[in-house]
């Protein structure tokens, strides 16, 4: 498991050097600022039975705040209460996908091949060779290339509300790249496609079902459409806490259990083809728990919302920490692949789904 930083070197201290100030002048008033007033209602089905699912804070860049995640008693929806602002999701995406993070995040994406080849292998029992494919959320398009292999014939476009899509584009991995909101590019693209994919971006959004509208409206009747998402009824989410990866606060603002997807796509005029629990499961959890666990006990890495670099001490006891680690990651490793892998489905332990429905 990987930090979500790169390693400390000359060029990254100046980097971190550099964003420093900004990152202060952000957090002068503090955090409250990147929040949207609570709700008192379910985004899903508006039932006003919620309870407290989750507390906790960012694990994974340590950016300051504090963080909530909500369940409705009647429709079971897990959701993010009180929900980033705008101001807020620039905050804590900064640095994550793009900047400090973009060569880490892209040297994880781009080793993640044969996880993209199986999630277009999904679609072939349906269907062989789609004309075309748009896949939301593409980030740099590394889902694309991979699925290229996958159906030969099939011209892959993305789109995503950072820069990553035009990056696609550029390194040619998409033919081509759309930087925006899907639902408000849906009019432009209506009817256009013969596939949709969201993998692992519908919890992303700030409002799932304008994402399943845009998605119908895009998609020829006949087409189909693909959706990963974590699974929030994982025994994992219950077991593991704060220390299951697929929570990944603050960024995730939904997690909607399988029933209620299936419910809200047949309402919207698709039907469900597939349902898959044990494929789309990525065996990572116990190996995450633990690097988070040693991450958060470790004294804090150099990085530009904290206000000073770390000194020669805190960095010899925070490498000191990660190392003694080393037999816990190895272990969960082992674990994650070789004993819990083959009987997660059956173990209820498999921490995404994925559904393949048709347009009708």
């Amino acid at each position: 498991m990987n930090s979500d930083h790169e390693p400390e070197s000359p060029g990254r201290t100046d980097r971190v050097a550099a964003l420093r100030p900004g990152y202060r002048a952000d957090l002068a008033d503090g955090p409250d600022r990147f929040f949207e007033p609570r709700r008192t209602t379910c985004p899903w089905c508006g039932s006003a039975g919620l309870t407290t699912r989750l507390r906790t804070t960012d694990l994974l860049q340590h950016k300051p705040g504090r963080f909530v995640l909500d369940r409705c008693g009647d429709c079971r929806h897990t959701f993010q209460n009180p929900r980033l602002s705008a101001a807020g999701l620039e905050f804590y995406y900064r640095d994550f996908y793009d900047g400090l993070g973009e060569k880490q995040l892209g040297n994880t994406f781009a080793s993640r091949g044969r996880m993209y080849q199986q999630r277009a292998a999904a679609l072939l029992p349906f269907v062989s060779s789609p004309k075309n494919w748009l896949d939301v959320g593409t980030g740099h398009g590394h889902f694309c290339e991979s699925a290229a292999t996958v159906h030969p014939g099939t011209v892959f476009d993305g789109l995503d509300f950072t820069d990553g899509a035009e990056l696609a584009e550029r390194a040619g991995r998409v033919e081509r790249g759309y930087r925006g909101s899907f639902p408000e590019l849906a009019g432009e693209l209506a009817g256009s496609y013969d596939v949709v994919s969201m993998f692992h971006y519908l919890e992303h959004s700030t409002e799932p079902p304008r994402e399943l509208e845009a998605a119908h409206r895009v998609i020829r009747p006949g087409g189909h459409l693909l959706i990963e998402v974590p699974d929030p009824d994982s025994r994992y989410a219950r077991l593991l806490g704060r220390w299951w990866l697929p929570w990944l606060q603050p960024q995730h603002l939904h997690f909607v259990p399988v029933g209620n997807l299936r419910r809200r796509l047949t309402e919207l005029g698709f039907t469900v083809l597939a349902e898959q629990h044990a494929e789309p499961h990525d065996p990572v959890d116990l190996l995450a728990a633990v690097w988070l666990a040693l991450d958060a006990a470790a004294p804090r890495d150099d990085l530009p919302w904290l206000p000073a670099r770390p000194d020669a001490i805190r960095r010899t006891l925070r490498a000191a920490t990660l190392i003694a680690g080393i037999p816990a990651l190895l272990l969960g490793t082992l674990l994650d692949r070789f004993a819990v892998r083959p009987l997660s489905h059956r173990l209820g332990l498999s921490n995404a789904y994925r559904l393949v429905a048709r347009r009708d």
